[in-house]
């Protein structure tokens, strides 16, 4: 199978009025199907239960976007033997035909592209571009890791031996668990999901609770390519209910996570356990968020340093395990700083996203307002509140884009994951103190320096500790096959999603020597 080389998927101009009309429509689209009811998928049989996830509009949560059923720990179970079943079958299939799945839902991504938009727009509150980029990003997926397995297909190169013809292949694993976040919930999804099924392993996605709508059309997209029944299992339904029944049960042979620290180290921690009737070690592959810093250095340039902060701070309200939540600036140049960042986030609006005006929408959830919130809370007391801090508008949730000064580099707001709107500047005496500060957590997904010292900007290549480093521009979003995604320490197994050894985490290779 020959391919043209790999290209990232153009972003839509919505300057262009054909498009912005398209979007429109799909958004009347998605709001006229409000409502509507999505079942589970075991071994290609669609289910209903007793159960019902109520998938709200966090911008006007009287609005029900869709309601999906819910498995429980029995039908949790189901799946994961429907999938073992299938497994023998599929990973059988030739890794050109699994990648033919792969393009096929690819391309009615494509064309599907701006109801997926208008779906996440309305279920977890995407501006345009924000809904626009990940949808690209999840065709990415497809396509990146479509070419990266013809690659690892078939047998491998290693030394010849005299006397005997040496071969070595990559074998699939076999069941999966996919637990994709609410943040991404069709990149991210789509990738971790086409990541175990391109390999040959068998998938069981459970979606986020959040937006388990959008969940539900990935998995339609994909198991309508002609996906055999039971390759992937289409399992919603809330974490604490059939999430640890998926990862404990003995037939799971891997779990694919992204999402909290904490449920991350669950995860890590039962999957290391080996259960009756388990006959092998799971693998976890885990991203767990981050406390990510930006150093603005002396001399840099301070407008383009306030505008990236900002973007990487207050894109989709926060809500990036990438996104800017520290800002470390050099004592010389902060007062200057602070001035251009004040300047730089008036120029934020705030509203529903359905319409294209408006530059950050509600964040995710009652749960998550009220989280952030009671950090806004805890900063008006470490820190100085210099913009934000308010609920904006009457129903929804709306958060300022608010920014705490002269951080504590060492307390709650410095050191913990808010995953909001919030931003929190610390004063660094230097640049080593800078690089220090910013080292200065448990974890480490990115990070980045405004700064026109070049050995600043080197030393902070070789020992700023992050898995995605950004010189001079913001640290959000990273590209499929660019900038492989993925972070040390606490920020997960640095599983480089979007690169070229992300596959081979799914995989394990067989030695063949035959003597001749």
């Amino acid at each position: 199978m020959n391919l043209p080389p790999f290209k990232n998927e153009r972003l839509t101009d919505f300057s262009v009025e054909e498009n912005r009309e398209d979007m429109f429509n799909a958004l009347d689209l998605v709001y006229d199907s409000f409502g509507s009811e999505y079942r589970l998928v075991i071994g290609g049989e669609e289910i209903e239960t007793k159960h019902v996830i109520e998938s709200k509009n966090p911008a006007s949560p009287v609005e029900i976007v869709g309601k999906v059923y819910a498995a429980d720990k029995d039908l949790a179970s189901r799946a994961v033997e429907n999938s073992h079943e299938a497994f023998a079958s599929w990973a059988m299939v030739p890794a050109t035909e699994r990648v033919e799945h792969m393009l096929l839902a690819a391309a009615e991504l494509r064309r599907r592209k701006h109801e997926i938009s208008a779906t996440m727009i309305f279920e977890i509150g995407k501006s345009w571009a924000e809904a626009d980029a990940d949808v690209a990003e999840a065709i990415d997926f497809l396509e990146y890791y479509a070419r990266q397995m013809l690659k690892l297909s078939g047998n491998q190169n290693v030394h010849p031996f005299n006397g005997e013809m040496t071969s070595y292949w990559y074998i699939p694993l076999g069941v999966g668990v996919i637990i994709p976040p609410w943040n991404f919930p069709s990149a991210i999804l789509t990738g971790m999901t086409s990541s175990a099924l391109v390999t040959g392993n068998t998938a069981i996605l459970k979606p986020a609770s959040d937006t388990p709508v959008v969940g539900a059309k990935i998995a339609q997209i994909l198991n309508g390519t002609g996906l055999p029944d039971g390759v992937l299992n289409f399992v919603p339904g809330h974490g604490g209910t059939i999430g640890e029944a998926l990862v404990v049960n003995p037939l799971t042979r891997f779990i694919s996570f992204t999402g909290s620290m904490e449920v991350g180290k669950g995860i890590y921690e039962k999957a290391s356990v080996v259960w009756e009737g388990q006959h092998h070690l799971k693998r976890a592959i885990t991203e767990m968020g981050g406390k990510d810093g930006l150093i603005i250095d002396d001399p840099c340039d301070i407008a383009m340093a306030a505008f990236g902060t900002v973007m990487s701070a207050f894109g989709y309200q926060g809500q990036k395990c990438s996104a800017c939540s520290r800002a470390i600036a050099v004592e010389s140049i902060y007062d200057d700083f602070v001035k251009a960042l004040h300047e730089e986030v008036k120029k934020l609006t705030v509203g529903p996203t359905y319409d294209p005006s408006y530059y950050m929408g509600p964040v995710s959830s009652e749960q998550a307002f009220k989280k952030v919130m009671r950090y806004i809370e805890i900063g008006k007391k470490e820190a100085v509140l210099m913009s934000g801090g308010n609920w904006v508008g009457e129903s929804g949730y709306f958060i300022e884009p608010t920014i705490f000064l002269d951080v504590d580099p060492m307390s709650r707001l410095g050191q913990e994951e808010i995953f909001g709107p919030v931003l929190s500047v610390i004063k660094a005496t230097d640049f080593e103190d800078a690089l220090r500060i910013a080292n200065g957590t448990i974890y480490g997904l990115t990070g980045g320096i405004y700064s026109l010292d070049r050995q600043h900007i080197e030393k902070t290549k070789r020992e700023l500790m992050v898995g995605n480093l950004y010189v001079n521009r913001k640290i959000t979003g990273a590209l499929v096959g660019i900038q492989p995604f993925g972070g040390y320490n606490m920020s997960g197994t640095c599983s480089k999603a979007g690169g070229p050894e992300h596959l081979l985490l799914f995989m394990q290779g067989k030695s063949i020597a035959e003597r001749l």
